[in-house]
């Protein structure tokens, strides 16, 4: 009877772990790894012209994905919204707010990282700074990766 209660802690805290593993995996997925899946070409590939100097955004807009990619990008950023009201930085409140701007503003992307006028630089960093985070932004210099 031990053997069958050790086994079902065991299952238990197997299937949270994987339910937080997969949470996690959500909400971190980087701009490279959207722009990867929506073109079809490899994360390596991905860098490699980000690193000649083009946007993810001109990455989507030249394979013709570029609504695909804003709209992944769009869910990520609520899924990381919703992910800081849950931790307490964030009212949910300020995280509608924050939503409604960016997505007001992804309107004026065009995927060259050109987008005027966006909240004046300010981004949803997830910086190792005052904004908590792995050092990844949040938008076309305001709220979408650049």
């Amino acid at each position: 009877m031990k053997i069958y209660k050790k086994l079902a802690v065991s299952l238990t805290v197997l299937g949270m772990l994987g339910i937080a593993g997969t949470a996690y995996a959500a909400v971190n997925q980087t701009p490279a790894d959207i722009a990867a899946s929506v073109t079809g070409q490899s994360i390596t590939a991905v860098n490699q012209e980000r690193a000649s100097g083009k946007t993810y955004g001109t990455i989507a807009k030249e394979a013709g994905k570029l609504e695909e990619f804003q709209a992944q990008m769009l869910e990520q950023k609520k899924a990381i919204l919703d992910q800081r009201v849950k931790d307490g930085q964030l009212t949910q409140q300020q995280a509608d707010q924050l939503y409604t701007a960016i997505k007001s503003n992804q309107a004026l992307c065009d995927g060259t990282g050109n987008c005027s006028g966006l909240m004046g630089g300010q981004g949803m960093g997830r910086g190792s700074g005052n904004r908590m985070g792995s050092g990844k932004g949040m938008g076309c210099r305001l709220g979408l990766y650049p």
